[in-house]
């Protein structure tokens, strides 16, 4: 893993961590989550609330 992939990693990893903490204490947005059916569909919902974890750590 190269330094750049690792800060990716760390990014998504951050992203992911942010996204949970905002379900935790919005359940409107918890229940639109948990009605995605396919991970296009996690990641756009996500996109559109200002996530970005589409991306994988070794893409650019």
């Amino acid at each position: 893993m190269t330094k750049k992939d690792y800060e990716c990693f760390l990014f998504k990893i951050d992203q992911l961590n942010k996204l949970v903490e905002m379900l935790n204490v919005s359940s409107d947005k918890y229940q639109l989550f948990i009605k995605c059916k396919t991970h296009e569909e996690v990641v756009e919902l996500a996109r559109k609330w200002g996530y970005e974890i589409g991306k994988r750590w070794g893409d650019y």
